[in-house]
């Protein structure tokens, strides 16, 4: 490790992770007694425990690990910070009532019952003052909670946080504590980094606006070769392009490439920063903190689904698991026959075909990492089919921190792809630049279609940087939202447009967890479970043996590092989530992915609301059902699922059948912690899509099957909201090969049009 040689790891600053070193440096907002019984909370989900150090191969790390607690300074302090950075307002306020209320007595016994009573003067203790014992059968008593639902929500809240920022906060030179104990490192350092020089791929087009001020931004502006003028009246610069588009992932990248290449002037709005193989540093709390959207801890408004989006240049493409799988061909079928040609076109199929020649996608893995070695022995022993995935890497990648950037440097998202495609042809991308609005002007195209009052004139944004005080006004002639399924809604309903299916139709792909521990003793599987490619196996479970059947589900295997590992498991005491986590390296997860048949709805930006449908939930007890079939066939000598009791089995030296289907019948769908049910958990999701999509008429799509507005001409969507159903599998070459049918018609129209909007300016 790093830390080994006494030294701060590489990398850029902000990935590097930066803590405040002195007390009274935080700006959470609560009070001194607030705190208190949040502290207490914390020190209650991790306590400080004897454990001997006999047989710890690192010395005294285990020993220090049980003795760490979570009301050591100054991880309260980060707790509170980050759950008032990332909460909802409504959750903070609900969280800041329950802590007052706890911090006295008579609080504590409305919350707490009569766990927090004595036998002595004053009868009744304060949260904080409660014997651990008896505040750990607080919060299991909170988990359990059928009707209270205030109380589960925080406890869900609170040791999410706790767990997330002790897993995954670093010191000086950049080690966690814990780290060594649970087995974890980072990359080596001494492999370093691929790197051409000092250019980066995209400096040639690139301006980051939060290391501007107001005069250099302008100088820059100029500089890429862009029309600017201040307008001082409105206190903004106004800048002329041919088009501007919002985001910079498989949509956004792909759309400015085939525009640039057409010969428009492109501009690119990227509200995240850009980040190289030599800044990545595969730290999972400044990574995710800066690359994802909400710091990688967004939820749906009711906490049933984990969101995970990339939010950095490259979007999703940049921070993504590299699979590689085309549109199937059921749902190609399914969507040409709603009318939409564009998806049972030959035009689609060499929009594929040319995606996958510009990701240099390979179909073979020269070695696999454990957890794919799980999937595909378990399959193996159990003669189920299991498939390579293809990926946008090397055969020989064997890279296991891809959802952090790549730092071999050989991943191909967008950002080393098509918006290099994109600035080698004039494109200018602005980084750390917020879209506002999308601006409109009267309607008087000479085009038949008379719904269309509205014409789309360009988009108002805004840079991050307070140091740049003005405001910037694009004036294009085709504006193009390719943020995402879950920020393109939010953009839309801003600047005023009403079609109601502007944020519905969401789909998730929710994804249910299986784990299972493989001790080292266990021979044809070596290795730990964040090393090696992310997904190189698959396996489909189907209705029937028939392989022509439904896929009811997909199982994959997922990048989870310490943090993300100790948010999704269940807890159920101190010790036993402390002796979980000594079992994390050699704990493999499969992930069971469902197509999604309900759906749900982007409110505003952050309000995310969906439930799983009960067909959904189905299928995803179905696949786990599969999943642990597969871990306890690959060799695991214990397996679980992530619901909140901690459903667990132990099958170390084999189990007999009926024993494993005894168990196997317990294993449900779970419902959200705002179901009425004892048992509860939380799905995960990285692919949203759907939000804005595609149909044959306004009643039925918020765009045409140009992927433009049904109420403004001249705007467009490019990105994985206009897909009109879940596409069931891994969808980023879905999305390109959409984005790029879409945008070569932009061009087109653009063109065709170009010698009248010429002489009109």
């Amino acid at each position: 490790m790093v830390g080994e040689e006494g030294k701060r790891r590489q990398g850029h600053p902000l990935l590097r992770g930066k803590r405040k070193t002195e007390k009274g440096g935080y700006s959470h907002g609560f009070s001194a007694s607030q705190f208190q019984a949040l502290s207490a909370m914390c020190e209650t989900f991790i306590p400080s425990l004897p454990r001997s150090g006999s047989g710890d191969p690192e010395g005294n790390s285990i020993q220090e690990f049980f003795f760490a607690s979570g009301s050591d300074y100054p991880l309260p302090d980060e707790v509170a910070e980050l759950m008032v950075k990332r909460c909802l307002k409504e959750v903070v306020f609900l969280i800041s009532i329950i802590l007052s209320l706890l911090a006295t007595k008579p609080g504590t016994l409305l919350l707490c019952g009569t766990l927090c009573m004595k036998g002595r003067f004053p009868f009744i203790s304060s949260f904080p003052d409660m014997p651990m014992e008896k505040r750990e059968e607080v919060l299991r008593r909170w988990s359990r909670g059928k009707f209270f639902f205030p109380l589960r929500i925080v406890f869900m809240v609170v040791k999410m946080f706790t767990f997330f920022v002790f897993f995954s906060r670093t010191n000086e030179i950049s080690e966690n504590p814990s780290w060594r104990a649970i087995g974890y490192s980072l990359p080596n350092d001494e492999e370093e980094p691929v790197s051409n020089g000092t250019e980066r791929p995209l400096d040639k087009g690139i301006i980051e606006t939060m290391d501007q001020n107001d005069a250099s931004i302008l100088q820059s502006l100029k500089d890429k070769g862009l029309r600017v003028t201040l307008d001082a009246k409105e206190n903004l610069y106004k800048i002329q392009c041919d088009v501007v588009i919002v985001g910079s992932g498989c949509g956004g990248g792909v759309t400015a490439a085939v525009l640039a290449s057409s010969g428009l002037k492109v501009v690119v709005v990227e509200k995240g920063n850009y980040f190289t193989s030599k800044d990545y540093t595969s730290m999972e709390g400044p990574s995710l903190e800066q690359q994802y959207e909400g710091g990688g801890l967004l939820g749906t408004a009711n906490g049933t689904v984990l969101l995970l989006a990339g939010s950095t240049v490259g979007g999703g493409s940049a921070v993504n698991w590299s699979a590689c799988i085309k549109t199937p061909d059921y749902v190609l079928n399914e969507w040409a026959n709603e009318k939409l040609p564009l998806f049972g076109s030959s035009a689609y199929l060499h929009a594929m075909d040319e995606v996958w020649k510009r990701l240099g996608v390979t179909s073979k893995c020269t070695e696999e990492g454990l957890q794919n070695k799980v999937l595909r022995k378990g399959c193996q022993e159990l003669g189920l089919p299991v498939e390579f995935v293809s990926r946008n890497t090397p055969e020989n990648h064997f890279c296991g921190s891809c959802g952090y950037g790549c730092r071999t440097g050989e991943k191909r998202g967008t950002d080393t792809t098509w918006l290099v495609d994109a600035v080698n042809n004039g494109a200018v991308i602005l980084t750390g630049c917020k879209a506002e609005k999308f601006i409109f002007g009267k309607n008087e195209s000479s085009r038949k279609d008379k719904n269309k009052k509205k014409r789309c004139i360009g988009l108002i944004a805004s840079s991050l940087n307070d140091g740049i005080r003005r405001r910037i006004k694009f004036e294009a002639k085709a504006s193009i939202s390719a943020c995402g399924s879950l920020l393109t809604p939010p953009l839309m309903k801003s600047s005023g447009l009403t079609n109601p299916n502007i944020g519905k139709n969401l789909h998730l792909h929710p994804v249910a967890i299986a784990w299972g521990y493989f001790p080292d003793s266990i021979p044809h599987l070596k290795g730990k479970s964040f090393e090696g490619g992310i997904i190189t196996s698959l396996h489909k479970v189907k209705d029937s043996d028939d392989l022509s059947a439904r896929t009811r589900a997909i199982i994959e295997t997922p990048e989870i590092g310490p943090g993300a590992f100790s948010t999704v498991i269940p807890w159920t005491s101190g010790r036993e989530m402390k002796d979980r986590m000594l079992k994390f390296a050699r704990t493999a997860h499969l992930l069971v992915l469902v197509r999604d048949r309900g759906s749900g709805a982007v409110e505003a930006e952050g309000k995310i609301k969906y439930s799983v449908d009960a067909s959904d939930g189905e299928d995803l007890r179905h696949g786990l059902r599969r999943a642990l079939r597969i871990l306890v066939a690959a060799g695991a000598t214990e397996v679980g699922t992530h619901r909140s009791d901690g459903q667990r089995m132990v099958c170390k030296g084999g189990i007999k059948e009926e024993d494993l289907e005894e168990f196997l019948d317990g294993v449900t769908a779970f419902g959200g912690p705002f179901e009425r049910s004892e048992l509860w958990g939380m799905y995960c999701s990285a692919h949203q899509m759907g939000s804005c999509r595609m149909a044959v008429n306004e009643r039925e799509g918020a765009v045409d099957d140009k992927g433009e507005s049904w109420e403004a001409e001249g705007l467009f969507v490019c990105d994985a909201s206009v897909l009109p159903t879940a596409v069931g599998v891994n969808p980023m070459i879905t999305i390109q090969s959409t984005a790029y049918c879409l945008s070569k018609g932009i061009a087109e129209s653009l063109k065709a049009k170009g010698h009248h909007l010429a002489a009109r300016e």
